[in-house]
């Protein structure tokens, strides 16, 4: 999965960057308010970690921006303010879970499990599933009816990404953005041959149709 940090303490996004990747998670920083606006709109993310007092534009003001574009993703909300109104306000803007400063790693890492659980069908021991499909984060491979599809590392990331956003559309810019990243080298239509690696993989389980092409728009994991 992948998470944005977005808070301007420099030490304290290190440490959270450095926490999450241990713990397997790809994490993308910024440091400002307008940056991680910017990132956050991509439509790559599976959670957003934003501090409230921001340079540019506050960590609020990105929520309600994200909150009125409809945008989906779980958000947890940093802050030094220990009241209950702020805390209300956060969450009446639209975060989905508040955490005081100064923090214990271990309680912002239990939170974040926690919401990156409610995206797609998240178990505990972190399988992901979509019908027959079982994507294990441990083994990074996928399961249909107990038999292994043999993903590589990529095809992993990309069913998966289909997995967290099924039924909504995913331009090629974004599978590009959120598995290859957004200074590759590598050209945008990798994201079409890799969609047809998945299809051919599923193909034997008739699922290849599940990843439907959107003519002029990308593509969607929907069942026809």
């Amino acid at each position: 999965m992948r998470i944005l940090v977005v808070e301007d303490d420099t030490v304290l996004r290190e440490a959270v960057v450095s926490l999450l990747s241990e713990e397997k998670y790809t994490v993308d920083e910024a440091a400002a308010g307008d940056e991680g606006l910017y990132m956050a709109e991509q439509g790559i993310y599976d959670l957003l970690v934003l501090d409230i007092m921001l340079p540019g534009i506050s960590g609020l003001e990105i929520v309600k921006t994200l909150r009125c574009n409809s945008y989906p993703v779980p958000i947890l909300l940093l802050t030094a303010r220990d009241s209950i109104d702020d805390r209300v306000v956060g969450l009446e803007t639209g975060a989905d879970d508040y955490l005081v400063k100064p923090f214990a790693l271990r309680e912002l890492l239990a939170r974040v499990k926690a919401l990156t659980r409610r995206r797609g069908n998240v178990g505990l021991e972190g399988e992901l599933s979509y019908g027959t499909i079982v994507l294990n984060n441990k083994v990074r491979d996928g399961l249909v009816e107990n038999n292994p599809l043999g993903l590589t590392t990529k095809e992993f990331e990309v069913l998966e990404f289909f997995i967290l956003n099924q039924g909504q559309i995913l331009t090629r810019e974004q599978i590009f953005d959120r598995i290859w990243g957004f200074d590759s080298d590598t050209v945008l239509s990798i994201v079409d041959l890799y969609v047809h690696y998945l299809r051919k993989k599923l193909a034997p389980y008739k699922l290849d149709t599940i990843i439907q092409t959107v003519r002029g728009a990308g593509f969607m994991l929907k069942e026809k």
